[in-house]
């Protein structure tokens, strides 16, 4: 989970992010060589070049960004109005607002949650926060891929009659992304849960200690036993469901753009997209909630998340303050027009202050197994009411 910005500092920033024309294809690659990073801070400037030193910098000041380094397009931002990159207003002028039928699967959801199990998630969340970090470019944040690949596949390999499978999703760093499939009786449009798999200690990003049990670790865990329990129960979806778990999303949602401008220019159809990034934490004598992120989020998706908390959860959802600019990757699947959507740990506010650090542990004061089990029971519901 990223951070948001303060408004002085978007003010301050976008004095600075200003160009008359789209960067050019040499520029690219002459700075790409260079290891410069092109950064989108805001809605309506334009990307900027900036250093990995500078880049931590604003990793360390909690500042939101996007690094486009990897998917920006000269050609295509040459046709965007204004020449301004991931022009959100733009996507809000012509988007259309998706609509979900109500929930009508409890009968077949409801058995499912009594296989959901803690103990599985525990042991799952031991393995991952038992790697000093899991950062994009570290050799245990390859680790940390590979571990999930292969559990996520021993899980698969358990129902072959699923078909399910899964691979990892290169990019141009060390971390891979991870994509797990179960395909549908039909190839309509993919339902889609997603977490970050990646940590960070901001103090020192690539050899500090970043458990990251809550940051997200915890998401990351909902998902590998939401997929359990589909394919342990003979699921058999009528459009395709996808899980993935994300790198690189604290440096930027580097993952999940290149995952999500790959299903564009691929016109791959979404039916929806569900971002599970912190899940755990309950802030000490504050009424446990589901905070539903109003921001970045197609509204549509998001009312009809709201009624499967309603129909299945034993906790309430609230709207939560805005969470910010890039704070976690449902923003990438929204910059791309595909309806996305985030529940979050608890409203913004009571978020838990010790992520990316190495305080970020199951030993945490707040963090509470019996909370985010919540969650991995959504994921089930989520995929069975979509792609049933």
């Amino acid at each position: 989970m990223m951070f948001q910005l303060s408004a002085y500092l978007f003010v301050f920033a976008s004095l600075f992010l200003t160009r008359a024309e789209p960067i050019s294809r040499k520029e690219l690659e002459k700075n790409y060589a260079k290891g410069l990073h092109l950064i989108s801070l805001t809605d309506n400037s334009d990307p900027v070049w900036k250093t990995e030193a500078e880049t931590l910098e604003l990793i360390r000041a909690h500042i939101n960004f996007f690094d486009v380094t990897d998917i920006y397009d000269p050609e295509k931002e040459a046709t965007v109005a204004l020449s301004r990159y991931a022009s959100f207003a733009a996507i809000d002028d012509i988007s259309i607002q998706a609509t979900y039928a109500s929930p009508s699967h409890q009968s077949a959801v409801t058995p499912l949650f009594k296989t959901v199990s803690v103990s599985n998630m525990q042991s799952y969340l031991g393995n991952l926060t038992a790697f000093n970090n899991r950062y994009y470019t570290s050799t245990t944040g390859v680790q940390a891929t590979t571990w999930i690949v292969n559990t996520v596949s021993q899980i698969a390999a358990l129902y072959p009659n699923s078909k399910a499978t899964v691979s990892a999703f290169k990019h141009t760093w060390a971390q891979s992304s991870i994509v797990a499939k179960i395909p549908g009786s039909t190839n309509g449009p993919i339902t889609i849960l997603g977490a970050h798999m990646d940590s960070i200690n901001s103090a020192s990003p690539s050899s500090g200690r970043a458990p990251g049990a809550d940051d997200d670790g915890s998401g990351s865990v909902n998902l590998i036993e939401a997929f359990r329990v589909l394919l342990a129960s003979g699921f058999k979806p009528t459009t395709p469901v996808e899980f993935h778990w994300y790198a690189a999303e604290e440096v930027g949602l580097r993952g999940s753009q290149a995952i999500a401008t790959s299903y564009k220019s691929s016109n791959v159809q979404v039916k929806a997209m569900l971002q599970f990034d912190m899940t755990a934490y309950v802030k000490p004598g504050v009424k446990e909630t589901i905070g539903l992120m109003p921001d970045y989020v197609d509204a549509g998706l998001t009312s009809f998340v709201a009624s499967l908390i309603d129909s299945y959860l034993l906790i309430p959802w609230a709207t939560s303050q805005p969470c910010g600019y890039a704070c976690s990757d449902h923003a990438s699947w929204y910059k791309q027009s595909y309806p996305a959507a985030l529940p979050f740990e608890s409203l913004f506010s009571n978020s838990n202050a010790n992520i990316h650090k190495t305080a970020d542990t199951t030993a945490v004061s707040g963090f509470s197994w019996t909370h985010t089990l919540e969650y991995a029971k959504l994921a089930v519901a989520f995929a069975y009411e979509l792609a049933i």
